[in-house]
């Protein structure tokens, strides 16, 4: 949630804490502002409701000439969407300003402190508070006031500090809430994610848990609440600002559907070979894994339906059970864990909050973890015993489309490298993945093609009541993610359901306006996949099948079909969730959805 830049150097910092807005837009849109150290020494603020166009057109494009300042993109928690709960924030004095993303949980009692005192709180969000403290404890060095301030907090935070009076600086601190440093050639910034920052350099800090960064231009000080020195690993990011750009595409969501395949090979780079596969990242805990009894992944949303697909595999694969856990609700209901367990932690950004306390848990009870993200230096990284990386590049759309292929695969690849070592499955069975998986690109860049007439098939099913997707064994998480894309994007209702459970109660729904869109891939299931749609078409309701190429009996159950590569089971999830990510994309177009910035979300959740 929410988006931070900030940056101190010799450049204009108007422009480009605009552009970091710009980029970090996907992480919240309800309002966006900027604050200033003008080269005059005045404290500059404008801040709007709405998206960074709005703030934009506000300033007249052209912000006040300054060397320092921060900025942020809203994703509403406290306080409705307006311009006057936009941030920054600034004390009473109007010479402090802070922005933050996450929830400072004690902000009531807080408040009614503050106010007790003589403060003047004018908004209603939590973060006004954080400047309030400040403005207390401020005795001549931010960084210190900073620090006082954070000790009196509880929850979740990313936050950065500017003072009128240090024109260079600025102090930035995190706690279960992603922020980091950018290190330039004489100039510093702050970002929660790099995207922001990649265009001006490459060089970063990852800031932990607890840290407090102090910068200026060139240099970046980091210190624990209390002051203690730390040193931090400098990081280099590994790709590029032009992949984060549209490419020529409408939206970034249709561009990054059509990189799947790019991200399919990465995935894979260095680790499916002619052996087998294998991932030298988990060799640290290699001689762990022997003694694992049970698996347990854990997951949000899209990431959640992809670990539905590795439960499976962990199960046929090692022999032993394995299931997928909801990370919202873990917690309150652990299963068993111990040194025995392997815990799997699954998340795009690296930063869900569910997923890390969810995750934490584990940890604090002898579990084994392995987590599975996109995101280099991310919390998650720092909570589990190895991490496994995507190497999916960034992913800028909302809504996932090319990180849920690439959890699937790194799923199936994890699942097989441990079966193979543990000695659960043959030779034979793994040379026969390795050519399934080293044919997965090209079969993906065909789903794509195929799925062409998908934009015109969306026309006709764009002013659907609803849709019900289902799907069977490795088809049902396909049906799942289908219908969430279709929801997040287009606002209209679906749901997806194990294709066995639609006589139980969900085939009520079905009609001529509410269509049935099932995943009838070739499988073991295939047959009993049939008998459903024929359930579906018996209620009048119109079939969308995802069908394997060459299946010579499907659309005489179907109305319309969209066609997918063959490819091992365990694999058909991949290749038969593309034009569903197609066709959800082609009906939000058709409606005048905003694709990648949809209403009410953001790309990652860092509060729970």
């Amino acid at each position: 949630m929410c988006g931070i830049v900030g940056y101190t150097g010799p450049r204009e910092a108007g422009p480009i804490l605009l552009d970091g807005l710009r980029r970090l837009e996907y992480r919240g849109y309800d309002s966006a502002g900027i604050a200033l150290v003008t080269h005059a020494g005045e404290l500059f603020v404008e801040k709007r409701a709405g998206k960074v166009a709005v703030l934009t057109d506000a300033l007249g494009g052209e912000p006040p000439t300054a060397g320092v300042g921060l900025g942020h993109t809203r994703w509403a928690t406290h306080g409705r969407v307006s311009d006057l709960n936009a941030h920054p924030h600034s004390d009473c004095t109007g010479r402090i300003t802070v922005v933050h993303n996450g929830i400072v949980e004690n902000f009531r009692a807080l408040r009614d402190e503050l106010a007790a005192g003589g403060h003047v709180l004018a908004s209603e969000t939590d973060t006004e508070v954080v400047a309030h403290l400040v403005e207390d404890a401020y005795k001549g060095d931010l960084a210190d006031a900073v620090r006082s301030a954070l000790h009196r907090l509880e929850g979740a935070y990313a936050l950065v500090v500017m003072h009128q009076d240090e024109p260079d600086r600025l102090v930035g601190a995190r706690l279960n809430v992603p922020l980091i440093v950018g290190v330039g050639e004489g100039e510093s910034f702050f970002a929660s994610d790099a995207s922001a920052l990649v265009a001006y350099t490459k060089k970063v800090i990852f800031l932990a848990d607890g840290d407090v960064a102090d910068i200026r231009p060139g240099t970046a000080v980091v210190t624990d609440i209390d002051g203690m020195r730390l040193e931090r690993l400098v990081d280099t990011i590994p790709w590029s600002a032009e992949a984060a750009e549209k490419g020529g595409y409408e939206h970034f969501m249709l561009k990054e559907i059509h990189e799947q395949p790019t991200a399919l090979r990465s995935a894979m780079a260095g680790r499916v070979r002619r052996g087998g596969v294998c991932l030298e990242e988990i060799d640290p805990i290699r001689d762990r894994l022997a003694n694992v009894n049970r698996v347990e992944l854990i997951a949000c949303g899209t990431a959640y339906y992809a670990s539905l697909v590795g439960a499976q595999l962990f199960q046929d694969w090692l022999g032993v059970p394995a299931r997928a856990n909801v990370a919202s609700e873990f917690r309150y209901s652990p299963p068993p864990l111990d040194a025995r367990t392997l815990v799997v932690a699954v998340t795009q950004s690296g930063e869900t909050a569910d997923t890390i306390a969810a995750t934490r848990l584990a940890r604090e009870r002898g579990s084994i973890v392995i987590a599975v993200t996109n995101t280099v230096g991310s919390a998650i990284t720092r909570e589990a015993h190895a991490a496994v990386f995507l190497q999916a590049g960034p992913e800028v759309a909302v809504a996932a489309t090319k990180t849920f292929v690439t959890q699937v695969l790194t799923l199936v690849m994890l699942a097989a490298d441990i079966a193979q070592q543990l000695g659960r499955r043959t030779k034979a069975e793994e040379e026969e993945l390795v050519v399934a998986l080293k044919a997965l690109p090209e079969q993906a860049e065909r789903a794509i093609e195929l799925a062409g007439a998908t934009e015109e098939m969306a026309s006709r099913y764009a002013e659907a009541a609803g849709f019900m997707y289902i799907g069977r064994a490795f088809g049902y998480p396909a049906a799942l993610e289908g219908a969430l894309k279709i929801k997040e994007i287009s606002y209209l209702h679906a749901e997806g359901y194990a294709a066995g459970e639609l006589k139980h109660g969900p085939i009520s729904l079905l009609d001529a306006d509410v269509p049935l869109v099932a995943v009838a891939t070739r499988s073991a299931v295939y047959e009993k996949l049939i008998s459903n749609l024929m359930e579906g078409k018996a209620r009048d309701a119109r079939v969308i099948a995802v069908a394997t190429e060459g299946d010579k009996q499907i659309e005489q159950f179907a109305t319309d079909v969209c066609w997918v590569p063959d490819t091992l089971e365990p694999l058909s999830t991949i290749l038969a969730v593309i034009p569903l990510q197609l066709f959800a994309y082609y009906v939000a177009v058709a409606r005048g959805r905003d694709v990648d910035q949809p209403r009410n979300l953001a790309k990652s959740v860092t509060v729970e």
